[in-house]
Parts: C-alpha cells; structure tokens; sequence
C-alpha cells in the first residue's frame, strides 16, 4: 500500500456518524450514505481497533434551524463559538434517526464517542467541538491505548469526518481518509473546502483497495 504502509496495533480505524438520520430516508440524509457500510465491513477486519462516533444532540439543539424562528437549513448563523451553519433537526437524543445503521455491525468496536450533546454548541470533530478548543477526550483516550494512526470512514466526508480527520492532525496524530467509505453533503463547495484543508494539514486520501492488498 503505497505512502501508507502496513497496517498495526497502533492503527484505528474510526467509523464517524452512520446513523439513521444520515442515511436515505433519514432527516438530514447524504446521498448515497448507506453505501459506506460495506465498504466498511470490508476493511474493518484489517485493524485490530474499531472505534465509533455518534452525533447525539438533545431537543432544541444550536445546530437545528428549528431553534432560530425564521431561519432555514442550511443557512449560516453566528454564535459565541463562531460561524454554525444550520440544519434540519436531527439525531436527537434517544431517537431512532440517532441510532447506528442497523446494518453497521462492528461489534468488535472499542468504544463509542458521542458528540454534539451539548446544547450551545455543535461538535462535527470526534476530537473538538466546534469552538476547536473544548476537547472530547478522543485523543486522550487514543494516547492512553497507544495509538498514533487513524484512518476515517462514514458521513459526512465534507463535515464531521473532514474535520475529525483535520482535528486529529492538529492533536499529534497521522490520519488518512478512506475516501471510498465516505459521502459527501457538497454544500456550497463543502467538499473542495475540505479537499484543501486536507492537502495544507497533509491529511492522506486513499481508497479500501488500497488497505485490502
């Protein structure tokens, strides 16, 4: 596997978001996000470490449209933790639309990361909230165990997996995308945004093929 190397016992692979609601039929869906799962199963078995995020907001969320009278998905507010765009509401807590994709079967997963719970503030990045200092002790619990590299997998490739994988750069580790186990939102340019920001954090793109040789 070229420029990426073998995969070890300090390698994870990190399975963000493949829930309900962002899969078809869900209420905030990405085209096509179903299709990660199979991807998925298949290159889970090469790593010893699974992990899991899941986004678990309660009613009212800052990131829900529906808490600003007016507004809009997808339109752009400014709060104290800055810009935060807005969206349908969505995995809310203790709902079926927050639950993993049924068809997800890790069950060898480590460990499930959920995020966004706090109220005043959305969290995209397993290992930041979205005010890139508050931290979710992701990148705690990754030095403890020993673990340096991470490889990303889920939805969406242009926000919570994008800035998982940004944000694990800058707390010391190396990450990679697996760009075949990803879709995308695409809004407003969303994923040439996170195509730049990979290439200036030097965060690696490769596909399963290439950790299945």
């Amino acid at each position: 596997m070229e420029a990426t190397g073998r995969i070890t016992s300090r390698d994870a692979l990190i399975v963000v978001d493949v829930q309900n609601d962002f899969c078809p039929g869900g209420a905030l869906a990405v085209p096509d996000g179903d299709a990660v799962i199979a991807v998925i199963h298949r290159i889970a078995p090469r790593f010893e470490h699974v992990l899991l995020t899941q986004d678990w907001h309660p009613p009212g969320h800052c990131s829900f449209a529906s808490s600003y009278p007016g507004k809009k998905p997808f339109e752009v507010v400014t709060l104290a933790g800055g810009e935060q765009r807005l969206w349908p509401d969505h995995c809310v807590q203790g709902t079926r639309g927050a639950e993993l994709h049924p068809d997800l079967r890790l069950d060898r997963a480590e460990l499930i990361l959920r995020k966004g719970f706090r109220k005043e503030i959305d969290s995209y990045s397993a290992f930041f909230e979205n005010d890139h200092a508050t931290p979710t002790g992701l990148a705690g619990y990754c030095r403890e165990r020993g673990l340096g590299r991470m490889f990303f997998a889920g939805l969406a490739f242009d926000f919570c997996v994008g800035f998982s994988a940004v944000d694990a750069r800058k707390a010391g580790f190396e990450a990679v995308v697996v760009r075949d186990a990803c879709r995308a939102i695409d809004v407003e340019g969303s994923v040439e945004r996170m195509e730049a920001e990979f290439a200036a954090r030097e965060v690696r793109v490769v596909t399963s093929a290439d950790l299945l040789l």
